[in-house]
């Protein structure tokens, strides 16, 4: 995670700050350390709100932070979580738009994986 380095001293609302910022909470997953990775997350999205980042931009944060919070065995985090962001792709895009789709089928998942069936199959 040494990379890190060569943006702190960037601007906070820097492109390349930003995207180490992803980079970093992702690495963190995919390491299996998901306290980090949610610290990490919590400190993404607060900066993006604090620049008044696109809603695009805080939708896949998230986004990650929905499977941050199932790989901590918090589902009700990660429900809500599923539900805004599926909602918020699909006020912006409409239902047809690639990530309406994608978060569409993340939500279901999440959903069946929950054993609610039927709240699964009106998404599908």
């Amino acid at each position: 995670v040494g990379f890190w380095k060569t943006y702190v001293g960037r601007p906070e609302a820097h492109w390349t700050r930003l995207m180490a910022m992803r980079q970093l909470g992702s690495s963190f997953s995919r390491a299996n350390h998901p306290e980090d990775a949610l610290s990490v997350q919590e400190a993404e999205l607060a900066m993006l709100q604090r620049h008044g980042a696109l809603i695009e931009n805080i939708l896949i944060v998230h986004g990650n932070l929905a499977n941050t919070y199932e790989a901590l065995q918090r589902p009700e985090r990660a429900l809500l979580l599923r539900r805004d962001v599926y909602s918020g792709w699909l006020k912006i895009h409409g239902e047809e738009h690639y990530e309406t789709i994608r978060e569409a089928n993340n939500y279901a998942r999440f959903l069946v994986d929950q054993k609610r069936f039927e709240e699964a199959k009106k998404l599908l």
